[in-house]
């Protein structure tokens, strides 16, 4: 899927769903604290590999954040209207 709005007027079917883009950011944001927070414990505790995995982890969850917020923010354009976190 590329990186572009749902269509003008189109909230979405059973073949073709509605993008949940908010509810993505909100698991994506929850999946960096938390692979942040192991990272340091596991890093502590464990030792330097198993941080640097959770380190990996973490940097995947900022990709997919800024992917995210890339497709928000056509969304947005398309729409012409804000939406909240919450719709």
């Amino acid at each position: 899927m590329g990186i572009a709005p749902q269509p003008r007027g189109h909230r979405g079917t059973a073949d073709q769903p509605y993008s949940a883009l908010n509810l993505r950011l909100a698991f994506a944001v929850v999946g960096l604290v938390m692979s942040l927070v192991l990272a340091v414990l596991l890093w502590h505790f464990a030792g330097p590999v198993a941080g640097a995995g959770m380190v990996v982890l973490a940097m995947i969850a900022v990709v997919d954040i800024v992917v995210i917020q890339l497709r928000r923010r056509a969304r947005r354009r398309a729409d012409g209207e804000h939406h909240s976190l919450f719709e």
